[in-house]
């Protein structure tokens, strides 16, 4: 019995005056509903202080407008909001293909051994704190971006535009934090992934075999779509945390208030700018307000993100 049947039970004895409930029982709702609890203050406090800029702003304003200046009381995030979108969406092309493979080679073709070794070095990757990957981006990757990925990109761009470096600062960008945010959701997707493969039964992948389908493709008709549930939640979480993460973003993506004109191009992601402002803004009603509807609307396209992915799951 999970946690939803519990609290569904134990809300039911109640309603029927059947209020003996035991131990494990009542550790169990508290939990639900501390949980719950939690969750709807947390949400209520960030919509709640980002209400009054909505109010003054509109909401379509505040999402739409493009400027953000404090002084004059005008806050636009539209620019942040196309930074954050333009940098997951990169995660996601360098992230994705790597995880999944990574995860049909761990789950299908890997001896054990192999697994006992590789797949606890890819979970400690998600121990290592998020300031640690800005640093290697900054001392390692970014100099070879300096110096040999971003010249070469650039010598390209006649055939490939979105590969101009625009940047005076060369190194630092779209493509450079898209590669560090792409390193550290590897392990959620890979794990998670590998876990779907391995819950698909034996018997589908024999049957299969037996009716002549070669590995590759019992792996591509059988195993594949029938994880494909967990592959996409998967994805899901490993997206939510790069949308959501911060210090290595504000290291590495230029903190420039523009949309980025290509993947070498500098830009402002919606968690840079919290980060970079709270500090100074946090004890100013308004500008307060502001940056807490970063954190709203964040926080809403992050659901509309997860309401796709299943719906788009869910129609496949």
């Amino acid at each position: 019995m999970d946690l939803t049947e519990i609290f569904s039970l134990s809300f039911w004895k109640i309603r029927n005056k059947d209020i003996k409930l035991d131990v494990p029982e009542l550790l169990f709702l508290g939990s639900c509903l501390v949980t719950a609890f939690v969750t709807l203050f947390f949400i209520g406090f960030v919509f709640h202080t980002a209400m009054p800029i909505f109010q003054k702003e509109g909401l379509l304003n505040f999402i739409l407008g493009t400027e953000w200046n404090y002084k004059s009381g005008v806050y636009g995030i539209r620019i942040f909001i196309i930074g954050t979108i333009i940098m997951t969406l990169i995660t996601l092309i360098l992230a994705v293909p790597v995880s999944i493979f990574t995860a049909i080679f761990l789950s299908e073709f890997a001896p054990l051994k192999v697994v006992s070794v590789f797949r606890p070095l890819i979970e400690l990757l998600v121990g290592i704190p998020s300031v640690v990957y800005g640093i290697f981006g900054l001392k390692v990757l970014e100099d070879i971006f300096q110096n040999n990925l971003d010249p070469f990109l650039n010598s390209i761009s006649p055939m490939l535009p979105f590969f101009r470096d625009f940047s005076p600062e060369r190194g630092t960008g779209v493509l450079l934090a898209s590669t560090v945010l792409a390193i550290m959701i590897l392990p959620t997707i890979i794990s998670l992934s590998e876990d779907a493969m391995r819950s698909v039964p034996s018997e589908y992948r024999e049957a299969s075999i037996a009716l002549g389908a070669t590995k590759w493709e019992t792996i591509r008709g059988v195993v594949l779509p029938t994880s494909r549930g967990g592959i996409l939640s998967a994805i899901i979480l490993g997206t939510m945390r790069a949308m959501g993460e911060t210090m290595a973003i504000v290291m590495l993506l230029g903190n420039t208030a523009r949309v980025p004109r290509s993947l070498l191009d500098t830009g402002y992601a919606m968690t840079s700018k919290i980060l970079n402002d709270i500090g100074y803004y946090v004890s100013m009603d308004e500008p307060r307000s502001a940056l807490f509807g970063i954190a709203a609307v964040l926080f809403a396209i992050e659901i509309i993100f997860v309401g796709l992915a299943k719906l788009a799951g869910g129609r496949t």
